[in-house]
């Protein structure tokens, strides 16, 4: 038999690793607003061309103000210095004035109002001496506007977001667009997500697109201006039907007790005569009644103008009821509305994001429900792409689905989630069809880690003892299988790559339609998302080179055809820690056999999720070096009880070669702890695995992540990186006074390196969350201690200002180390330091920091922690807003490493599925040609070439839940 080849090792290049970060200093909390916050307009975005005729002592001024923002200017004030001794003698078009060298200028009365793309002139007569340089900076309102030469702005105007169209029917398409720095509009392109619709090269630009599927599509305008520079707009989601239809939205409505709430009603196509539409409640909570527009006529002229429904709740009752808009000949709509108590405005908040967030217009799911990682296609993070889904996406579904239960008392929308995610992301016997080979007593082969990608191959060794596996006859034996149940971590939802190796099939190629497992990641810390190679799970040696991908990862004298799968523990944990969530809320609605077996699969998944408490080779934990050196583990010895990065499996695809693997991962990163899910699974009944051990070790594991969390944690409150086993991944000797926890070596940024792991806040709010969950839900002492000092460094470190901005810690820079754990007598970790680098504005990181204040706040009374929770979901949904969701811009210098070689050896020549090359001189863009069809490709080609960096407003699926689950929880807990 051929040895296993090691699997892909998953590891996450964060989010925040790629948000723009601003840097500044933390203002105290005292200074935190109280009261009502100010609702602030989206941010504003502008550039000033400037040109002059100069006649030697004088000259005239010329300047166009450019809105380059997604939304009018209402009044503007242009500001701006000279440095000579230029002086005003009149002006046009607006009100100037001068003070010394800098030159104000006022809209005129009839040109204060500047549309999104749209221009303003103004100019001025000046005199001087000597010599007349012109001013580089420019100023409006306050903000400065953008220099150098800037791409130019484009706005889809028609159609209407969330519009629907009946199949046949023309979709009006049209645009605005504006060019700057004396260019101008070359042409306007018109996509359904990156597939070319049509152009048009003058104004007005339109398009009439008559040949769209039955589905949703994510349109975008895309601008070119006559210096080669192009941008394109905010996409807007659009839904076609297969025939005439009515037209409801929202989809999703909440309504206060005693108070009415609207939605709007209109037809998809225009009738031929007059046609009546009836609204009325068709099932649920008979204390949401229609008071106005049970009735409405729409006519050949007015079928496209929406009519308004009202809805109202009575004094008394909650939950849900579903209202149903009907007419002869057309495809009903519905629209689910909830009553809410008096007092939960933010459960309201929860019901509307969640509506965003789930409308098929907006653009977060496949054609098969499965959530993507991103609306954009263009991101790179840890998915290099937006269309790919992580398992950590799946978890929050499950997490969405089941505040959505909370709220409305409908759970078949968190049961259809979990079926969902076994669907599509925890692979079936046919995706790993040989682990009957399984050998528990050989687990898999050694290979070495190596510190950067161009070490690799590395080296598989026979040679090196590892230990035996102690929970595979138990799950073989509780759950009749030799299949483990977890989720992989990557896939290819729209199968961009080409591998298409869909559940239960093997590299089906490029014509299939999705989704697909890849695999990025495999060549040690220094591998950063930008030197990757993606690779399907399934290597047929269909793509690649000649043993497919296998031999860039591991050196052996043969290879063979191959499964493997990784997975990524705190996803799974998140999934177990929604399903206690929903177990709750829907016991406390009476409701708990309504998902009760979905809950029994999420313990069969905490089950499984023990494989990450082991060493990757089953090795005994504590003062493990040199890879003979270090005993073979037996019995449970190899297991550290804590979550680690990562465990995987594999085997052959040919179910007559006979072998099969699992690994676990040495690895261990404070943010992947999940204390919450150690106490569902150890002491929660509906959750408590069904195998003869599997509660005790979860049991086990709770008191390790507390106590792990106490040896992380600084002397100022931040937790540090980890620890591991295996130092450098190859159980090398670590420095000389490395400090210990429970014989694991400290490790300041564990798994990768580029950027350090240890640096995002974001891990501090994502696991201080779920201790904050496990201390509201229990009131443990270890818990609070932790918190306490927690929650008071991150106060210090966070600003809210008057108008609701804020800013939270972004990046974290560490010194000292943590002093060897004593379980009997913790030390003080005196000389282990954090300091904050730069501070953000990231509204998913912001929506997790509330969530833990939250619930800290709800068990501890803490006032401030509580007010700076509200403060923060305040802040963003005043200001953040737009149409799919709550989200700000961000600027992405990173995206300079498009051209960042790969390294493949010399020595391997192969193809990607669309025919790509992957030779020695390969780069993340000759990887990944795809992308040069995106319709945001030349916001890259133009910083590529010297230009500015460019900016997005990303709408994550992770962050947008978790805001929407800030707001639910909230609700809950402080409202």
């Amino acid at each position: 038999m051929h040895p296993p080849t090691r699997t892909a090792r998953r590891r996450r290049a964060s989010r925040r690793w790629w948000t723009a970060a601003v840097a500044a200093l933390a203002l105290p909390l005292s200074m935190l607003a109280t009261g009502a916050t100010t609702a602030r307009a989206a941010s504003l975005q502008c550039s000033v061309d400037y040109r002059t005729n100069d006649w030697g002592s004088g000259f005239t001024a010329d300047l166009t103000l450019t809105n380059r923002g997604t939304a009018a200017i209402d009044g503007w004030t242009l500001t701006y210095a000279y440095t000579g001794n230029q002086k005003l003698v009149s002006g046009w078009n607006g009100t100037w004035s001068q003070s010394g060298q800098s030159v104000t200028v006022q809209n005129a009365s009839y040109n204060g109002t500047v549309a999104a793309g749209g221009a303003v002139s103004t100019g001025a007569q000046f005199g001087y001496s000597g010599t007349n340089t012109a001013p580089t900076s420019f100023a409006v309102n306050g903000t400065t506007c953008a220099g150098a030469h800037q791409p130019p702005i484009a706005v889809l105007t028609s159609p209407a977001a969330g519009a629907v169209y009946t199949q046949g029917d023309a979709v009006p398409l049209a645009a605005t667009a504006a060019a700057a720095d004396n260019a101008t509009v070359s042409k306007v392109e018109f996509y359904d997500d990156t597939t070319l619709l049509g152009t048009d090269t003058s104004a007005p630009y339109a398009l009439s697109a008559s040949g769209l599927t039955v589905g949703s599509h994510s349109l975008v305008a895309k601008a070119y201006d006559s210096l080669g520079a192009s941008a394109e707009s905010t996409p807007v989601g659009i839904t076609v039907a297969a025939g005439p239809a009515v037209v409801a939205t929202p989809a999703q409505l909440g309504v206060r007790q005693g108070t009415s709430g609207t939605f709007a009603v209109k037809l998809s196509t225009q009738p031929s005569a007059n046609v009546t539409v009836a609204v009325a409640r068709t099932d649920g909570n008979t204390g949401l009644t229609v008071t106005g527009g049970a009735s409405l006529t729409f006519t050949p002229a007015n079928w496209s103008t929406a009519q308004t429904v009202t809805v109202t709740a009575d004094s008394s009752g909650t939950g849900a009821a579903t209202f149903t808009a009907s007419a002869a000949g057309h495809a009903g709509a519905t629209v689910t509305v909830t009553e809410l108590a008096a007092s939960k405005a933010y459960d309201a908040r929860f019901l509307d994001l969640y509506g965003k967030i789930t409308d098929p217009a907006n653009g977060y799911f496949s054609p098969q429900g499965i959530p993507y990682h991103s609306v954009e296609t263009l991101i790179v993070e840890a998915p290099d792409y937006g269309h790919e889904t992580t398992s950590e996406a799946y978890s929050y579904l499950l997490w969405l689905q089941a505040m959505y239960g909370k709220v409305t008392g409908d759970w078949s929308k968190f049961n259809g989630a979990w079926a969902l995610m076994e669907k599509y992301m925890i692979p079936t016997h046919a995706d790993q069809p040989t682990n009957s080979f399984y050998n528990a007593a050989k687990p898999a082969t050694y290979a070495p880690e190596l510190d950067t990608p161009n070490e690799y191959p590395a080296k598989l060794d026979t040679s090196v003892s590892v230990g035996s596996d102690p929970i595979a006859g138990e799950l073989k034996s509780t759950y009749g299988t030799d299949d483990v149940y977890g989720m992989h971590w990557l896939e290819d939802v729209d199968n961009v790559y080409g591998y298409g190796d869909a559940p239960g099939s093997c590299e089906a190629g490029p014509t299939a339609s999705g989704p697909s497992y890849i695999n990025t990641f495999q060549r040690g810390a220094q591998e950063s998302v930008w030197e990757t190679v993606p690779q399907p799970t399934c290597d047929a040696f269909k793509y690649g080179g000649r043993n497919g991908y296998l031999d860039l990862f591991t050196g052996d004298s043969s290879y063979a055809k191959q499964w493997k799968y990784t997975d990524a523990p705190d996803a799974d944990a998140r999934a177990v820690q929604a399903a206690y969530w929903a177990d709750v809320w829907a016991r406390q609605q009476g409701k708990g056999s309504d998902v009760s077996a979905t809950v029994a699969k999420a313990a069969k998944m905490g089950d499984y999720l023990r494989y990450a408490m082991y060493d990757k080779y089953f090795k005994k934990i504590g003062n493990c070096v040199g890879p003979s050196a270090c005993a073979a583990g037996t019995g449970k010895d190899s297991s550290d009880y804590l979550l680690s990065w990562y465990y995987a499996w594999g085997g052959a695809t040919d179910t007559s070669a006979g072998w099969a693997w699992r690994i676990g991962s040495s690895h261990v990163h404070g943010g992947y702890q999940n204390p919450l899910a150690a106490y569902a699974l150890s002491s929660y009944a509906d959750l408590e695995p069904k195998s003869a051990t599997g509660a005790a070790d979860w049991g086990t594991s709770l008191k390790r992540q507390l106590e792990f969390y106490q040896w992380l944690q600084s002397s100022e409150g931040a937790i540090a990186g980890g620890a591991t086993n295996s130092w450098q991944g190859r159980y090398a000797t670590p420095p000389s006074g490395t400090s210990t926890f429970y014989g694991m070596y400290y490790d300041e940024a564990p798994v990768y390196h580029d950027p350090p792991s240890n640096q995002w806040f974001g891990f501090q709010a994502w696991s201080m969350e779920r201790v904050a969950e496990y201390y509201q839900q229990t009131g443990n002492a270890t818990a609070k201690t932790v918190l306490d000092k927690w929650v008071k460094w991150a106060l210090s470190k966070t600003t809210v200002n008057p108008d609701g901005t804020f800013l939270i810690p972004s990046t974290l820079q560490w010194s000292g180390q943590p002093d060897t754990w004593n379980a009997a007598s913790p030390g003080s970790n005196s000389g282990l330091h954090v300091t904050v680098a730069d501070y953000t504005n990231d509204v998913g990181v912001a929506a997790a920091y509330a969530k833990t204040l939250t619930y800290y706040g709800a068990k501890s009374g803490d006032v401030t922690a509580k007010s700076t929770a509200k403060a923060l979901l305040d802040g963003m949904w005043d200001n953040d807003q737009d149409a799919l969701g709550i989200a700000v811009p961000e600027t992405r210098t990173d995206y300079s490493r498009f051209d960042d070689s790969v390294y493949v050896p010399s020595t391997f020549s192969g193809t990607m599925p669309n025919g790509d090359a992957v030779t020695s001189s390969s780069t993340f863009i000759s990887l990944r040609s795809f992308y040069k069809n995106d319709p945001a490709w030349s916001k890259i080609e133009s910083y590529l070439a010297g230009g500015a960096a460019p900016s997005f407003t990303y709408h994550r699926f992770w962050a947008q839940a978790d805001i929407a689950l800030a707001m639910g929880s909230y609700a809950e807990l402080l409202e």
